[in-house]
């Protein structure tokens, strides 16, 4: 017989077990440090804590075990739901905020430009206090990343950032997990990049000396990324001990790197800039050529969609390139925000080393 949630009630209800046994399965035993995310914002990645950062990992390390490999059910979002605002189109995002909440128990809402005008027909205000009455959280897909500050102050309920101009957190989180699997730890990687100064890399520069891992970045001219971010992320390499490289030569940032990460040149909003942008970024296809400046354990990631001026087909098909479980992993780190923001469970499997 599998041995799953439904199963373990009705064993339970026959045996009498007790309802703090019944809690323990459910919500989990007490987690292993001390972190308390209920009720919090994610906005952006500066403002967690590394040990915040580690839980938040952890518990999707736990939701795949527990849900994609033992094939238990955790109905941990039963009678919540989520408002999901989405400005700017998605796959990734949309589905693993979508299926994810809904696996676990919850109602998901998705709402388009064609659905609410954020900030047009009613204000940012209204809308946030409107939803805060009808929903538990709110994931929002914006262009502003000042629509999410102001939706955070005036929201009685966790606003979650889906995407904005300046930040990816969900994004990092996924990339986090992928590398945590495949090479059994963080600390010590060094990451480069190579593209564009986008809210992806941005992400990555206030979040990857927390974990202990360096970063060689290359970009064009005139594409570096905010330099208010790379301050933040010079202090955070300080106090780390990590190191940071900014230069304009892909070679340079691939130099020994393990992990060789892209993303789009051209994002949503930027279709004007087309013809100024390949032509600027001309020499940072990443290739095996590359790869070949890289360390021996290289693996490439690429947040999708995907062009090929921006990585090769042998690169991006081969062995070394993780993009699809990197892919599939956005669902199992945006489920863990989701219960760590909503919910008292504590993850059940043992806290991987990070």
């Amino acid at each position: 017989m599998l041995f799953n949630g439904r199963n373990f009630i009705s064993i339970a209800k026959l045996a009498g077990t007790s309802k703090q046994l019944l809690r323990q399965f459910w919500y989990g035993a007490p987690a292993q440090m001390n972190v308390h995310l209920k009720g919090r914002d994610l906005l952006t990645l500066q403002n967690y804590t590394a040990e915040e950062l580690k839980y938040l990992l952890w518990m999707a390390s736990d939701l795949k075990q527990r849900i994609k490999n033992k094939g238990e059910y955790l109905p941990l979002m039963q009678g919540k739901s989520l408002a999901m605002i989405f400005e700017k189109r998605s796959t990734r995002t949309r589905l693993s905020a979508e299926t994810g909440f809904a696996l676990l128990g919850g109602h998901p809402s998705f709402l388009t430009t064609q659905d609410i005008h954020l900030g047009t027909n009613e204000s940012l205000t209204d809308t946030a206090r409107v939803l805060s009455s009808m929903t538990n959280a709110i994931l929002a897909r914006v262009y502003n990343h000042n629509d999410l500050d102001l939706m955070a102050k005036e929201a009685t309920i966790p606003i979650i950032n889906g995407l904005s101009d300046l930040y990816h957190p969900l994004q990092i989180l996924a990339d986090y997990l992928t590398l945590q699997e495949h090479y059994g730890g963080l600390r010590g990687l060094t990451i480069a990049w190579i593209g564009d100064g986008n809210n992806v890399l941005q992400s990555f520069l206030v979040s990857a000396a927390k974990l202990g891992m360096h970063l060689r970045i290359a970009t064009p001219r005139g594409f570096e990324p905010d330099l208010r971010i790379i301050k933040i992320t010079e202090q955070k390499s300080k106090e780390y001990g990590t190191k940071l490289l900014l230069t304009t030569d892909p070679l340079e940032a691939a130099d020994s790197a393990n992990v060789l990460v892209t993303d789009t040149w051209i994002s949503m909003g930027q279709e004007e800039e087309k013809k100024e942008r390949l032509k600027a970024f001309q020499g940072y296809q990443v290739t095996m050529k590359t790869a070949k400046s890289a360390a021996s354990n290289w693996t490439f990631l690429h947040c999708l969609p995907r062009k090929p001026e921006e990585v090769d087909d042998e690169v991006f098909y081969s062995p070394r390139s993780l993009v699809f479980q990197e892919a599939e992993n956005r669902k199992w780190t945006i489920m863990a925000v989701m219960v760590s923001l909503l919910t008292d469970y504590s993850p059940q499997l043992r806290k991987p080393t990070f």
